[in-house]
């Protein structure tokens, strides 16, 4: 067959983008500061309970005196570790990692049961979030007065309300820092150095720092803490399940939302009893709708149950459209009694059990605890040597560590092999909450044991017979 001469490709013509059409479109969002607005209720007053209880205990503890010395202060150049009456040394770890875990087991139960009650009321986040927040409430204004001095152009008002926010924020952050380093640093000697400016390079550098990250993620990131760097907010869905309280909307009563009067009958109206106000929404410290569902974002905080119940209250309509509640209660009705038989489910029960377990296994392990520690370290630079009497010696070092608060007097024995002496100083003293390296030889006759390394123990006692450790070591015993 024979081709043709006519083309039959389909010609695109190529048109040019008009000047008015965009070239990109952008797929972020700038993010828009949240205002929240003030909110009193049966949650706030929890919240703002737990604020001052943590803070108490925060700024006052430092101060707190116990004999001579901080109550609570971690001394990390000594290596002791001082919370009332118990002295704690590095060899201790163990207890930090028992504290570890148990605050861990204590956080999956608690959210197991009840969501993110440590994100809402407790979170150092959320604690000073709010104490900023009151801070400029008082400063600013109210929500409203916020957005509108947001929006205004620069004045001298408004120039004059942000500076003195500013500082007393920075003031407060600062404080923080002093208090933080106060627990590492004895803070009357720290007090005393920051006002004489005689602060050590250290010092200063974590109060400072401490206190920027205070200014920083509460005065500005604040909800973008918990939304975007916080691990809790991505796995706490893993810990979530049907019977556990959250903040919940009741879709079925509350849709389909509108506003109305407060004599109008919503059945008449077709209309659930969310009246559309969106109090909840600006009430919100993350800026999110509960009525969506179940957010991530969502702290647990309660902000919207207390405003939401306020409005019901002024429309006559009950309480509870947003409320603490489990996904099981909400679909199949039930009252308190079946939500609060649910919490006695097998995984909180376990959850509980082993926290139970490993706290009281802790608090026996401490109150058990034998107040003396002892390392023990080889010299190195003589492994074994004759000495004169036909003895064969073996020289070590002993760190003693008294973990009491008073001076102690202890004494040193040796077992192990026959004829085994302790030839060197065997009673000595150790100050209070202090440690000490003594010097110590053992010594056998000359051919009583083969040669090679033979098990060693040293027993470390008080007079007083109320501590005592053994410690194993090696003797050699040279060809």
């Amino acid at each position: 067959m024979e081709p043709t001469s006519t083309d039959s490709r389909k010609v695109i013509p190529i048109v040019p983008v008009a000047d008015d059409e965009p070239d990109m479109v952008s797929l972020y969002a700038a993010q828009q500061k949240i205002h929240p607005r003030s909110v009193s209720g049966f949650f706030s007053k929890w919240r703002w309970a737990l604020v001052i209880f943590t803070q108490l205990i925060f700024y006052g503890l430092p101060w707190l005196e116990w004999g001579q010395r901080q109550a609570v202060l971690f001394d990390l150049e000594a290596r002791r570790f001082y919370i009332f009456g118990l002295v704690l040394y590095p060899q201790d770890f163990i207890y930090l990692t028992g504290l570890l875990v148990i605050s861990a087991l204590a956080l999956f139960l608690f959210t197991a049961v009840a969501g993110r009650l440590w994100c809402g009321y407790a979170c150092p986040q959320t604690v000073y979030t709010e104490i900023f927040l009151w801070i400029e409430h008082h400063i600013e204004g109210d929500r409203q007065a916020r957005l509108r001095l947001d929006g205004a152009p620069m004045s001298l008002e408004k120039l004059v309300k942000r500076s003195f926010k500013h500082i007393v924020w920075l003031t407060l952050s600062v404080w923080t820092g002093f208090t933080f380093v106060g627990y590492f640093s004895p803070v009357r000697d720290l007090g005393m150095a920051f006002l004489q400016t005689h602060m050590g390079g250290w010092e200063l550098f974590w109060v400072l720092f401490y206190g920027f990250a205070t200014y920083g993620n509460a005065g500005f990131m604040r909800e973008q803490v918990c939304k975007y760097m916080c691990p809790y907010a991505r796995f706490q869905s893993a810990m979530f399940d049907k019977d556990t309280l959250i903040v919940t909307y009741d879709e079925a009563r509350g849709d389909p939302r509108g506003s109305r009067s407060r004599k109008a009958d919503p059945a008449q109206l077709g209309l659930g009893s969310c009246v559309d106000c969106s109090l909840c929404v600006q009430v919100c410290p993350t800026g999110i709708d509960i009525r969506e569902g179940l957010q991530y974002e969502c702290i647990g905080c309660g902000a919207c149950v207390d405003v939401c119940d306020t409005v019901m209250d002024k429309m006559n309509y009950p309480r509870g459209l947003i409320r603490y509640s489990t996904q099981n209660a909400v679909t199949q009705k039930w009252g308190r009694p079946e939500i609060i038989k649910r919490v006695f489910r097998p995984r909180t029960l376990l959850y509980g059990t082993v926290l139970l377990l490993l706290t009281v296994g802790m608090l026996v392990s401490l109150v058990l605890r034998t107040p003396l520690k002892v390392d023990v370290v080889r010299d190195r630079a003589a492994l074994s040597r004759i000495v004169a009497g036909g003895k064969l010696e073996n020289v070590y070092r002993l760190q003693v560590m008294n973990a009491t608060e008073k001076t102690q007097s202890y004494r040193i024995t040796a077992s192990g092999l026959e004829g085994l002496e302790v030839v060197s100083e065997q009673q000595f003293d150790v100050g209070p909450a202090e440690s000490r390296w003594v010097p110590v030889r053992l010594q056998i006759a000359y051919g009583s044991a083969s040669e090679g390394s033979h098990p060693v123990y040293f027993g470390v006692a008080d007079l007083q017979g109320q501590a005592h450790v053994s410690e194993k070591s090696v003797f050699l015993v040279p060809r």
